[in-house]
């Protein structure tokens, strides 16, 4: 999945980024309303996660644009306000799910598990290419049954490949899905990925699974 954390609090922002990063999340993080409506807007994000209380811009607010702006990203607020109107105002106004601080890493993973159940769109956990296997809910990748190691970035990219099978994705899409914002967009590291991901997943008819588009990036199926 990829996550974004809007939050004041650095030292919340560490313990809940560090939770998903190490279940194999890409994760965003914005220390003020104005920067993470920003984020929000132009990025593509499975969920978003706001605190209520924040910067230059409320997190109410932040909702509304983000929702003004078409996305159809899982929306839950983090927050002291322990008020029904705020949970009301905020739920009213395009969120998903509210929990208060403090509050336990444990139902935060379960709220957002559950969110990301439950999409717009319904979508399965299980995604496949011929013999090959991906299971969103375990994060693990099988060829003819067998289980193939992926680093978190090599599943992440295997992951949007897959979800957008069929059609071609930019390197800068995969980018934006798979690193975090402050990555370097003109490195080689997308290409190094997916050389390593083709040789781990192998071909299939003798022709790569994944495939070059020229100048236009890549596609699966």
């Amino acid at each position: 999945m990829k996550i974004l954390i809007i939050e004041d609090d650095m030292e919340v922002v560490e313990y809940v980024k560090n939770n998903f990063t190490n279940a194999a999340n890409s994760v965003d993080t914005a220390y003020n309303g104005a920067d993470g409506s920003y984020l929000a807007r132009i990025n593509p994000y499975d969920v978003i996660i706001i605190d209520y209380s924040l910067p230059e811009k409320n997190g109410l607010t932040v909702c509304s644009e983000i929702r003004n702006s078409g996305s159809s990203a899982a929306i839950l607020f983090l927050s002291m306000n322990q008020s029904i109107e705020n949970k009301v105002a905020c739920l009213e106004g395009g969120a998903d799910d509210y929990m208060t601080k403090p509050f336990f890493l444990e139902e935060l993973n379960a709220r957002v598990k559950a969110l990301v159940r439950r999409p717009k769109k319904i979508e399965s956990f299980i995604m496949t290419f011929a013999d090959i296997v991906l299971d969103m809910k375990k994060q693990e990748v099988k060829r003819a049954g067998v289980a193939i190691y992926l680093t978190r970035t090599e599943y992440g990219i295997l992951e949007f490949l897959l979800k957008n099978k069929g059609m071609i994705v930019s390197r800068g899409m995969i980018m934006e899905y798979v690193w975090s914002a402050e990555s370097d967009p003109f490195s080689n590291t997308v290409e190094a990925h997916i050389v390593n991901l083709r040789r781990k997943i192998g071909k299939h008819d003798k022709q790569e699974i994944i495939r070059n588009v020229a100048g236009r990036g890549y596609i699966i199926g």
